[in-house]
This record gives C-alpha cells, sequence and structure tokens, in this order.
C-alpha cells in the first residue's frame, strides 16, 4: 500500500474503497515506528489509532455518516490541546500535564473523523527556528539527518515530508510553519490573522500568532483550511470567512496577477541557491501571466527587531504561569520563600524560553518602554502600512521563505542574533496579520528551498490559487528516506 499519497488522494482512495482506513493507519504508524528513532519527529503516538480506523471502517461499511477526513492520519504540533492527551510545549516545565479540553481545531477535526496519530516535536514553547530547542532532543531533517528541519513546527514539516502523516497543524508566530516547510519541501501555510482559532494553543504571543497546516500539496492546505477555519465564541479574535471553500477554483492561475518582488527580502545574506530558484520562480510566474516588479518596504530592515521585542514582551507576560504553583512538577515549596521557589522551579525551562523571558521583563519595563516596546509598535504600524500600500498596486508580493538553505545541527546553536536573523523573511507576514504561504521549489545540494507567497487580509483564496499555479510548474525528487 502506498502511504506516499495526498490528503485528497487518501479520501478518494478511501470513498471508492481502494484503502481501508485500518490498513493505511496501521501501515503509517509502522512507518513512524520503522524511521522516527532516527528523525524523532514525535513526542508521543496515539495507540488507539489502529482501534479508531477499525471504527470508521465500520461506519464506512454501513453507510453512517463520515466526515470529509475518513480516519485521515494526522500530526499535530504539541502545544495544541487534545484532551487527555500529555501536551508538553517540548518542555520539562510540562513533561506530565494533560489537556483538560481539546483545542477549537482538534473539536473541528474530530467532527470530520481525523485519526491524530501522535504529538510532534517543536521548540520549547514554540521559540525557535530550528526544533534544537526541544527539551527533549532535536528532530532531524529527512533530507539529511545531520542539518536542522526548521522551526518551531520542524516536528510537523518533519512528519509530513517523511510519509509519517498525511497532513500536520503546526503554529507560526514568525515563520513558524513557513520555515520547517521550506527546510523540508512541504507545504506550509500561515493564514490571515483570526481565520483559524487559537483557542487551545498554548500562547507564545497571541497578537501574532497563528495555527497553520503543514501538508504535501498547496491543494490539502486549502482542504485543511476548509475544516479549520471560521470564527470562534472561545477565540474573540477570530474572523467570519462566510464558509469560504477555499479549494473551489483553485485552479483558476494568475493571469493577469501583479506580483511585487520585494527588495528587501533579496538583498544581502540570501544565498546564491537560494537567490536563483526565486529568479526561477519570478520567470514561471511570467510565464503563467503574472506581471513581477521589484517592490521596496524598507521597514523590513527593522521588522526582525521589532518582532523579537513585541513576541518576548507577550511571552513574558504568558509564560509567567509557569511558576510551578499554577502549572509545573512535582517540586515542593517547603523551606522556600515565593520568589526563591519560583527562581528555582524555573530552572526546569531552557536557556531560549529563559533568555526570551528576561528580555520580556526588561524591554516594556519603567524606563525602557519608550526606547523598545513603543518603538517596536511603532515600527508594526509603519510595516503595516507600507505592505497595505503595495497591496493598493500589486496582488500578491513573493520572496524566498528563507534566504539559507538548512544548516547543521549545533551550526548556530550558540548564536541567537544568526538565528534570528533567518527570521527577515516571514516575521513580515506575522507583524501585519497578512496570509503567506511557503511551497516547495527547488533542491540544492541535496536540501530544499522554499518560496514564499503573500496576499492581503482575507484574499487566501487568491494565495492558494497563486500557489497552486506556481506549484504545477514544479517538479521535484521524492525524499531520500
Amino acid at each position: 500500500m502506498n502511504i506516499k499519497i495526498s490528503a485528497l488522494q487518501f479520501t478518494r482512495d478511501v470513498k471508492s474503497g481502494n484503502v481501508s482506513v485500518e490498513d493505511f493507519i496501521a501501515k503509517t504508524m509502522e512507518q513512524i515506528k520503522k524511521i522516527d528513532g532516527n528523525l524523532h519527529a514525535f513526542l508521543s503516538l496515539n495507540e488507539k489509532a489502529v482501534d479508531q480506523a477499525k471504527e470508521i471502517d465500520k461506519k464506512i461499511k454501513s453507510g453512517a455518516k463520515i466526515g470529509q477526513c475518513f480516519g485521515m492520519p494526522i500530526s499535530i504540533k504539541d502545544n495544541i490541546c487534545i484532551k487527555d492527551t500529555k501536551t508538553t510545549c517540548a518542555s520539562k516545565m510540562l513533561e506530565n500535564f494533560i489537556a483538560p479540553y481539546d483545542a477549537t481545531v482538534i473539536t473541528k477535526l474530530k467532527q470530520q473523523d481525523a485519526i491524530f496519530v501522535g504529538k510532534v516535536n517543536l521548540d520549547e514553547f514554540a521559540m525557535g527556528l530550528s526544533t534544537e530547542f526541544s527539551a527533549y532532543g532535536p528532530s532531524k531533517n529527512p533530507w539529511n539527518t545531520d542539518y536542522v528541519p526548521g522551526g518551531s513546527s520542524g516536528g510537523s514539516a518533519v512528519s509530513v515530508s517523511a510519509f509519517e502523516c498525511v497532513a500536520s497543524l503546526g503554529s507560526d508566530t514568525g515563520g513558524s510553519v513557513r520555515n520547517p516547510a521550506s527546510f523540508c519541501s512541504t507545504v506550509g501555510y500561515k493564514p490571515t490573522y483570526g481565520l483559524i482559532s487559537r483557542y487551545g494553543l498554548i500562547s507564545y504571543a497571541n497578537s501574532i500568532e497563528q495555527i497553520g497546516p503543514l501538508t504535501r500539496t498547496v491543494e490539502d492546505a486549502a482542504f485543511m483550511l476548509n475544516l479549520i477555519a471560521g470564527i470562534d465564541p472561545n477565540d474573540n479574535t477570530t474572523i467570519d470567512n462566510n464558509n469560504e471553500d477555499y479549494l473551489k477554483e483553485i485552479n483558476s492561475g494568475i493571469e493577469g496577477k501583479k506580483i511585487g518582488i520585494i527588495k528587501e527580502m533579496i538583498g544581502e545574506g540570501i544565498e546564491p541557491s537560494v537567490l536563483s530558484a526565486t529568479k526561477d520562480a519570478i520567470s514561471k510566474l511570467e510565464g503563467l501571466g503574472a506581471t513581477c516588479e521589484e517592490v521596496s518596504l524598507d521597514m523590513v530592515k527593522y521588522s526582525v527587531a521589532a518582532y523579537y521585542t513585541i513576541t518576548a514582551t507577550e511571552a513574558g507576560s504568558n509564560l509567567a504561569r509557569y511558576d510551578n504553583l499554577r502549572y509545573g512538577y512535582d517540586f515542593s515549596v517547603e523551606g522556600y520563600e515565593f520568589n526563591s521557589y519560583i527562581e528555582k522551579a524555573r530552572k526546569k525551562l531552557g536557556p531560549e524560553v529563559t533568555r526570551r523571558m528576561i528580555l520580556g521583563g526588561f524591554v516594556p519595563s519603567a524606563g525602557h518602554a519608550g526606547k523598545y516596546f513603543l518603538k517596536a509598535l511603532k515600527v508594526k504600524s509603519k510595516l503595516t502600512k507600507q505592505i497595505n500600500d503595495a497591496f493598493k498596486k500589486f496582488d500578491l508580493l513573493l520572496s524566498p521563505t528563507v534566504p539559507i538553505l538548512p544548516f547543521k545541527i549545533g551550526e548556530k546553536i550558540n548564536d541567537p542574533v544568526a538565528l534570528f536573523l533567518i527570521d527577515i523573511n516571514t516575521v513580515t507576514a506575522n507583524l501585519t496579520g497578512k496570509p503567506a504561504i511557503s511551497i516547495p521549489y527547488a533542491i540544492s545540494n541535496g536540501l530544499p528551498i522554499g518560496i514564499q507567497l503573500i496576499a492581503n487580509s482575507m484574499n487566501d483564496k487568491l494565495l492558494l490559487q497563486a500557489a497552486h499555479a506556481l506549484e504545477k510548474t514544479v517538479k521535484l525528487p521524492e525524499v531520500p528516506i
């Protein structure tokens, strides 16, 4: 049986009776057990997956109403709550935390008869872009296991790329879905801010983060979006998308569309192979009937500094709850006064989380807020104005997803600034609330390169149409696992 298929192909195969859900799930679990010891995408497995598949097969045979997922195997980033399941955020602080409720996206996927094969690895509390900051060890890139898979949703990208599931849900605060999608040659989608409920996503930086799918194809991303998008009374930042069907008219193409190539995202620091792939993508888009021209967004230069200032401030607030009194682990309070107890309890947090919490306490504090936090908010505001102005002229904006190829595990871990700068092309979509997608585009020296497209708010449908048109021009080799 072929488990190397798209989500939509899976639903067609099950519907037509060519594939039993039980067989497919059993084969998928076998694949995980066979290769994940080396890749380390998963933090925990759903041992009931095969039994759940049997139940769905029974429903299909009896002619009962069946959800659109038909028992599709999906992996879930371990910062999204599944009731009665461990949700660790890849942190020792939450190593025994059992989620008491389902995230809204989980509720929606359960209603559509999805099967969650397991929870996948991430940078601790989603803070990082290489999955090296997981308290349970790094995930490895299936294209070359000496290299990082990107992050923070590294486990999600690895599990999709290595055929350990057909789709995954990650979260994207500054590129955490698109960065690993680019590094592992999968599709990564960050929707318009508010399009997908964040209820049940363990917070890092509420004002800019979004849950998003990682899939094999753009059509699969559109399919997943259909299932999980929409208003949610539990999240008052959600927006009504009027039950938009993102798959409908996905073959519309991009003839006559205007695409802006973001000058600041193809300049200093971009690797030659990435630049070459980007130029090739531009010429392909022009061949499909689009008009491409360079556009300058000079606030992009300040976007990374603004992003880390804002997210650290929000993280400092959000992570204050991890004091071992409300959430934590078994550690007696005897013999401690309040502050020394919390200091000792937080020793379980890793270096990247600690760094951002300290920064998050400092930048908004009295005497420093004007110098750092308020300036960052001004950058965010000016960047949003610039990108909104650009969308008066262009339908879409384009850049490489990441300016560099995947790097070796351990190569940048002790240089946080070098790591932060890798976010230069992805944070703009988060700071401005725009939808963005990373499409697998090229392989250089055995390592993947992704191309990013950005659309205006609520233009997710157009974005998926354009990404689908570009994707159809590319034929990539299969991952060598």
